[in-house]
């Protein structure tokens, strides 16, 4: 049946949804017609040169959890052993505080330790910690409605929020405390911390996201069969009775199944001429976005940290990472900063500037970096906000589905945040009922 309708199946978009989705059926054996309009795969884990070197768009961590990513890169033929640095959890933010999982216990006992001997914290402020952790894990961390994360902490101590849950909530989603889905956030925790041991390890890619990610899916896709076309802007898809069909500026061509697998503000000029649409239109057009800014420093190639990445709490850096400890670039530091906030007032040349200082205070040994680079994303992530109604991935055309970290699961229970985990899993979504259909 793969064989027979082969060529009915297309994605729009090759980002980390749509490469998931091809490989997913193309593994099942349905070749698929995969049209991305840049020249480049990856979508935002996607790598630009600079400098003669590669940084990526965004500097990306993965979890030991990410269980669809992990999938992926190993169907895709990813050396994991080689393509990722596996860390026990460690959360280190300068000299103020410090959190390391326990080596010897299981899940969650070994991050319930780390949290009674965290470094910089008061015993009343390492209890609450725990004290939480516990009453999340005996509601199997579901909440009756949602709420924003904030309200959920209300009572945990302002310094236990600022040194450990607020960096976790914008590194996981993305969107400020005060914003900030409490039950998708407990999702990532229930996920990470509270099943197996290895899945709280931090996953620290040692390649480039094209190498890693993007090419290898590609090559699979290709190689059974599947057609990956760059620089090819698909302008809208129109329907005629039970026929889909999707218009470039050369073809128009029958599909039986079409997974729309672009950023959500791409979906309503795609879907503009397609009745039934406006649903899923209106749900992709009242999202809201929040930006991530990385700032890539470039030192003396002697310089390094301590440790591949590193916690910046108070500063306008939230993260530092040494891309020489990781990818052999060395003294290249990148600092990434999450979500809204002061640092979109200044001017890429201030804030790397400014980025700079903070960094050289810490580490007296970073001083004058020879160049830099500004990476901002305006809109790097949808804003994952208590409540929010996410666009489901059945659209009400049959054969028409939307896939990205946007898209709902179903389930609040199982949404996720903007990550390539959660981008991935929906294009695994998409395949599999598809799959199913047929």
């Amino acid at each position: 049946m793969g064989t027979q309708l082969a060529a009915d199946v297309a994605i729009i978009g090759g980002g980390c949804a749509g490469l998931a989705a091809g490989v997913a059926l193309s593994k099942a054996g349905i070749r698929v017609n995969l049209f991305e309009s840049s020249h480049q795969l990856g979508g935002r884990a996607r790598a630009i040169q600079w400098q003669s070197q590669t940084l990526d768009n965004g500097q990306h961590i993965l979890l030991g959890a990410y269980s669809a990513t992990l999938q992926l890169l190993e169907t895709s033929g990813v050396n994991l052993d080689h393509a990722l640095l596996r860390l026990p959890l460690e959360l280190v933010m300068q000299d103020e505080f410090s959190l390391y999982a326990s080596p010897h216990l299981p899940a969650p006992l070994h991050i319930l330790a780390g949290l009674l001997q965290a470094q910089g914290l008061s015993f009343p402020e390492r209890l609450a910690a725990v004290k939480l952790m516990v009453r999340l894990r005996l509601r199997n961390f579901a909440l009756e409605q949602d709420m924003p994360l904030q309200v959920l902490l209300a009572g945990q101590p302002q310094r236990l929020i600022s040194m450990l849950w607020e960096p976790l909530c914008l590194a996981a989603l993305n969107t400020p405390l005060a914003t900030a889905s409490a039950q998708v956030f407990l999702n990532v925790l229930r996920d990470s911390f509270a099943r197996a041991k290895s899945d709280s390890d931090m996953l620290l890619p040692r390649q480039d996201l094209s190498v890693l990610l993007a090419d290898p899916a590609a090559n699979y896709i290709q190689a059974r069969g599947g057609n990956v076309s760059l620089n090819t802007a698909v302008e809208r898809i129109s329907q005629a009775g039970d026929k889909l069909y999707i218009h470039t500026q050369a073809t128009s061509q029958q599909y039986s199944h079409i997974i729309v697998a672009t950023s959500p503000f791409r979906v309503a000029p795609l879907l503009a001429e397609v009745p039934d649409a406006a649903d899923s239109i209106e749900r992709c057009h009242s999202l809201q976005y929040q930006p991530i800014y990385t700032v890539y420093l470039q030192y003396p190639t002697s310089t390094r940290l301590d440790r591949p990445m590193k916690g910046l709490s108070n500063r306008l850096g939230q993260w530092i990472f040494d891309r020489g400890l990781l990818y052999g670039q060395h003294g290249l530091m990148a600092v990434v900063i999450s979500a809204e906030g002061r640092h979109q007032g200044l001017t890429q040349e201030q804030l790397a500037t400014g980025v700079a200082q903070e960094i050289e205070q810490l580490y007296p040994q970073l001083q004058n970096p020879l160049w830099h680079k500004v990476i901002a994303e305006k809109r790097a992530t949808f804003a994952c906000t208590a409540k929010l109604q996410r666009p489901e991935q059945l659209t009400a055309i049959r054969g028409l589905l939307l896939a990205g970290d946007y898209v709902s699961s179903g389930s609040t229970l199982q949404d996720y945040p903007a990550t390539i985990e959660g981008a991935v899993r929906s294009g695994f979504s998409a395949a599999e009922n598809i799959i199913n259909s047929l």
